[in-house]
């Protein structure tokens, strides 16, 4: 036997390697070096190690592909393979990504995570109903109210230009309860628009405010939570079961690993975050009881609303209130 006759085998097992190898290419807009992307790339190098090269995930981050829109397109003709968004740019996807996002819903981390635990399957469920496999969800915190101008009432905020993420119904259906007709732009559209007065208030976690620059344009923070904003990945459900199950197994325990470590980080940047913000000169302005008070019947609102419109699912409202109830010890909205 020749050298040749030995090596051809070697080099036909190689060549089935290469050809069932997976390349999962997930887009963002997210910016590279944030603790996001910091722990999906991390995610990305255990999966092909544990996968023996089987699977590489490659990202895009900073919106190199475009907004949520045009990454689905994107997916849809195979150029991608899934994206990380927000529950709001979810929502193009699956409708009850954004079960989160319902404003003045959710009183404490605690109550979260509660809820979460009852959730988020359901969540995952419902992806992929709609042809998308949900790798993670992971927690950013709590969002706020930012403007360049202070809004320390509800006529305050009626004049205000409120941006929207684009295709999030919940947060659209909340301003408009409040009398304000919002605007609604693509996430990375906001700087710019903060920058040309096409907008002049936004809602973002205070990590989220530093990490996209609008602390460079906002002056003021209504001091009280409006929505609790997750990032959730998915990927095209045909390019996830075309996996072999062992490394399906890999691919979702390394993201759920990823999602965690950053759980954590979000709660400590977000803190951290705060302080700098004030370090900038950015007044938290604190609402009166009587404001708290209209917020609150501002959310009860928009969850009537939510309930007759079916802008999410009744299975995932009935989900939500009896969750609630379960963590609060009592009746729920």
């Amino acid at each position: 036997m020749n050298i040749l006759t030995k090596l051809l085998p070697v080099a036909l097992g190689l060549a089935a390697c290469a050809a069932s190898a997976a390349t999962i290419k997930i887009a963002t807009v997210a910016p590279d070096g944030t603790a996001w992307m910091k722990e999906m790339r991390t995610a990305g190098d255990a999966i092909k190690t544990k996968t023996e090269g089987r699977v590489e995930m490659k990202f895009y981050p900073g919106g190199v592909m475009g907004d949520d829109a045009t990454v689905l397109r994107k997916m849809k003709i195979g150029q991608l393979q899934g994206g990380a968004f927000t529950g709001g740019e979810a929502s193009i996807l699956t409708k009850d990504a954004q079960i989160y996002s319902l404003p003045f819903m959710f009183r404490s981390q605690e109550e979260i995570d509660k809820v979460r635990a009852k959730l988020d399957p359901l969540l995952k469920q419902q992806f992929a109903k709609d042809g998308y496999e949900l790798l993670g969800v992971s927690g950013g915190g709590f969002a706020y109210l930012m403007s360049t101008r202070a809004i320390k009432s509800r006529d305050d905020l009626k004049a205000a230009k409120v941006w929207v993420p684009q295709g999030d119904k919940v947060a659209e259906l909340g301003f408009k309860a409040a009398g304000v007709t919002p605007i609604p732009l693509p996430l990375s559209d906001v700087y710019t628009s903060l920058q040309t007065g096409l907008i002049d208030s936004a809602a973002n976690t205070t990590s989220g405010a530093l990490a996209f620059q609008w602390h460079t344009k906002i002056k003021h923070i209504v001091d009280l939570p409006l929505s609790y904003v997750v990032g959730e990945v998915v990927i095209d459900k045909k390019a996830f079961d075309a996996l072999d199950a062992q490394d399906q197994k890999v691919v979702e325990a390394e993201f759920g690993a990823g999602f965690t470590r950053l759980e954590a980080i979000n709660r400590s940047d977000n803190t951290s975050a705060r302080e700098a913000l004030k370090q900038q000169g950015i007044t938290f302005d604190a609402p009166t009881d009587a404001d708290s008070k209209t917020w609150q019947a501002v959310g009860d609102d928009v969850f009537k609303q939510l309930s007759g419109e079916g802008a999410l699912t009744p299975e995932m409202l009935k989900a939500l209130t009896a969750a609630l109830a379960e963590a609060r010890g009592g009746a729920a909205k």
